[in-house]
């Protein structure tokens, strides 16, 4: 199910590597970014004082991630000197993200469709990085000052762009189906009901997926089908509690923190939700979150939670598998995971994450299974490595069948 387009949400994008004279403050206190010159193309020849910007830093770990508001000004510093050429610079006010800057971090300014100013910074090395690279088409190698780019209007947003706006606080709103809504608040009372029960209405509406054929893709169609619902429920639900208002501040912002951990906790027990059902449709059995060794509790046991507790069956046969929506540094935690399996799998629909931390997941005997529709955000020398799912099935049915 396409999402619309990138040129939905920016017009142009601009990139460089951060210098140490832009961010190191032992270096140089002028709050400047360097090699500005192709930006007149983005802000042409007219000062400009006070341009407010949202200012985002991501770095190599999920807390490492920061927001903030700040303002641009562009002018050419030889303006009264008309016999000398133009030099412009790009003055940045100290935020919470420019601190956290460094020489060689990854600096992007999008302009957005309503012509707001986005700035990104993301560390170098790190997944956030690559995904960059990959949704606005950055070329790995990279010159002194800025590039630029227009986004063209036909470049389409599928799963995995999807998911990285949102990363960047960009929500991509859903397509009115009121006969759907309709149908959910009749069936779920005008409330949110469990996940579980929205995962099975999700795959409901789609009842002619060909899970056994291409489990992947299956995968990836009941994620964004039930993306796409939740969002349209969500905005009711959360449109007639606006309108009702509320007595205080306090309680605002508690429901405000309500509908964030909603969204933050959904999304991965639908995907939990969805695996469950296309791994008894496969013909595979398995357990679902049962305890192993000190409270360790898998995604998923293959066969199932009995046989692995049986000491006289063979590890070899025994399989597991952590489910993370979003890998972060957070998919260390499935090594604890599951002492009688040596080779652990982990399923992520997170795209592009970086080639330091495949290394080592692959040093940690930690495989990474990511659906097929992804893999293209991975680099070419990631991609032989990667699993998809229709491949990690077939390897836990061999073992289910072994003698």
């Amino acid at each position: 199910m396409t999402q619309g387009q990138l040129g939905d949400y920016f017009k142009d994008v601009a990139w460089k590597r951060l210098s140490a004279v832009e961010v190191d403050p032992t270096k140089s206190n002028q709050h400047e970014f360097q090699g500005v010159a192709s930006l007149r193309q983005f802000f042409g020849d007219i000062r400009i004082d006070g341009l407010p910007a949202h200012f985002l830093y991501f770095g190599k770990e999920e807390e490492d991630t920061s927001t903030d508001q700040g303002l641009l000004t562009w002018y050419d510093t030889r303006k009264n000197k008309p016999y000398r050429s133009s030099e412009y610079r790009l003055y940045f006010t100290k935020t919470s993200v420019t601190e956290k800057a460094e020489a060689g971090d990854l600096l992007i300014i999008g302009r957005q469709s309503d012509d707001s100013l986005m700035v990104i910074i993301a560390k170098e090395g790190s997944s956030f990085e690559n995904q960059m690279f990959w949704l606005f088409g950055i070329p790995d190698e990279m010159r002194g000052g800025f590039e630029l780019r227009s986004i063209e209007s036909n470049e389409q947003i599928g799963f995995a762009a999807g998911l990285i706006l949102e990363e960047l606080g960009i929500e991509i709103a859903p397509a009115s189906d009121e006969w759907l809504l309709e149908e959910m608040l009749q069936r779920f009372s005008g409330t949110f009901p469990s996940t579980r029960a929205f995962s099975a209405f999700a795959r409901e509406t789609m009842p002619d997926i060909p899970v056994l054929a291409d489990p992947d893709a299956a995968l990836i169609s009941y994620m964004e089908r039930e993306e796409w619902l939740f969002k349209i429920l969500e905005r009711y639900i959360v449109s007639e509690k606006l309108n009702m208002g509320f007595e205080n501040v306090d309680e605002f912002i508690s429901y405000s923190l309500s509908v964030h951990n909603r969204r933050k906790s959904r999304t991965g027990f639908a995907l939990e939700n969805h695996l469950e059902i296309i791994f008894t449709i496969s013909g595979i059995t398995y357990s679902r979150n049962k305890e192993t060794e000190n409270r360790s509790k898998p995604d998923f046991i293959f066969p199932g939670i009995d046989f692995y507790h049986d000491a006289y069956f063979s590890s070899e046969r025994l399989s597991m598998l952590a489910v993370k929506s979003t890998c972060k540094d957070r998919w260390r935690q499935a090594l604890a995971e599951a002492d009688r399996i040596n080779r652990k799998h982990l399923l992520t629909l997170e795209p592009s994450i970086s080639v330091n931390q495949t290394d080592e997941m692959e040093a940690k005997n930690l495989q990474l299974v990511v659906p097929e529709e992804l893999h293209q955000t991975y680099k070419p020398e990631q991609r032989d490595w990667l699993m998809d799912l229709n491949s990690f099935i077939q390897h836990v049915r061999i073992r289910q069948d072994a003698n």
